[in-house]
């Protein structure tokens, strides 16, 4: 290729000297090497910046998200820049242009990929969700974690086909394929209705949002947290460290339970099943006595109620409230213990049995006291 018109006189001279092939392994080494100079010397800067910030850094997330993307985007735009310079033929030189070309276009996709994650890390220190009314900050991030794997899926939807319609072959099989639709197009739709669905109830749930990332649900008789909402399915963390995968579509189709739909606060029962002898007042006083020492007990409801008489037990209904569903439960351990405890020790004749009555118990007992 001709460099005349694109290098100075000397340096021109210098590069007539040298095999080509030694003076284009000299342009692609310093285009690379300039390209991480460069990105050694941003790096140290925001280092430098992100050493002033205390908990969340802005420029510590660039570099953590960015740092391997811009790895290789400087040195591929030089190197892209320099090729110019290179003394080769076009029977080189072109299949050399595309392979940077479409390397470039792949890191620039990345870059596009990572910068989101950097939006995502701010959202998600502006929202916090360690605090206890947290419900603002769960609909937020569940409508960006949706929209986050949204654009990714875009970007290299459009990365993939920005690099195939580069290519003159790939332009022409992409005709063929929009103007053959018929049979085969029929076919494809059916075989994508089933993700189209489940794409469009994911867009429902994002935004109208009947569960939200961190929401405590009851699904299929099992209780978690909504750990993961994807662009297909939706991941639930049951009590025990259990993982429940769910079809994203079956949380608009199916009926579910959330406990934090408008607010992480709860109610709590205790029931107790007593033989009538057992007095209400004191099983009530107890209980107070209990849940006044309570951290658990958001101080709204306590409440002692008999809800039911059977033949043989009492039902005692004992209703508490608590700030969240997981000190609920405790709560609920905490006070059915102590009131079994309390009720065992106090009164243990009060705790179910069954009576068996005999009348007339003279007449049977003389006649065999006589036989004996």
């Amino acid at each position: 290729m001709n460099i005349e018109n694109k290098l100075p006189a000397n340096l021109l001279e210098f590069a007539n000297h040298l095999p080509a092939i030694v003076w284009n392994l000299m342009i692609a080494i310093s285009a690379i090497l300039a390209g991480l100079i460069i990105k050694f010397i941003i790096t140290q800067l925001f280092k430098l910046y992100a050493k002033k910030e205390t908990s969340y850094s802005f420029f510590r997330s660039v570099i953590v998200n960015l740092g391997r993307a811009i790895t290789y985007f400087i040195p591929l735009f030089l190197l892209n820049l320099f090729i110019p310079f290179m003394r080769m033929s076009k029977a080189f030189q072109t299949p050399l242009d595309k392979t940077v070309e479409i390397l470039l276009t792949i890191s620039f996709a990345g870059i596009l990929v990572r910068s989101i994650r950097i939006l995502e890390d701010y959202i998600y220190h502006t929202y916090d969700l360690s605090k206890t009314d947290n419900l603002k900050e769960r609909k937020i991030r569940t409508q960006i974690q949706f929209l986050r794997k949204l654009l990714v899926v875009i970007i290299v939807f459009v990365t993939v086909a920005i690099i195939l319609l580069s290519f003159e072959s790939m332009r022409k099989i992409g005709t063929g394929l929009l103007t053959g639709v018929g049979i085969g197009g029929i076919i494809v739709g059916f075989a994508a209705q089933n993700s189209l669905g489940n794409l469009l109830a994911g867009f429902q749930i994002a935004f109208t949002q009947p569960i939200r990332i961190d929401d405590v649900l009851v699904v299929e008789g099992e209780w978690g947290r909504v750990e993961e909402i994807t662009l297909t399915y939706v991941v639930l963390k049951i009590w025990d460290e259990r993982r429940l995968i769910l079809p994203i579509n079956y949380f608009i189709q199916k009926p579910f339970q959330n406990w934090t739909r408008t607010s992480a606060d709860i109610l709590g029962t205790v029931f107790l099943y007593m033989d009538h002898t057992i007095p209400i007042d004191e099983i009530r006083n107890e209980f107070e006595r209990l849940i006044v020492k309570s951290p658990l007990w958001d101080k709204r409801v306590k409440v002692v109620q008999v809800t039911d008489v059977k033949e043989h037990t009492i039902e005692i209904r004992v209703l508490m409230s608590a700030a969240t569903s997981s000190n609920a439960f405790d709560l609920r351990c905490y006070i059915r213990e102590n009131l079994i405890t309390y009720i065992q020790q106090n009164y243990p004749g009060s705790l179910p049995r069954t009576r068996n009555e005999v009348s007339n118990l003279e007449k049977y007992i003389q006649p065999k006291l006589q036989e004996s």
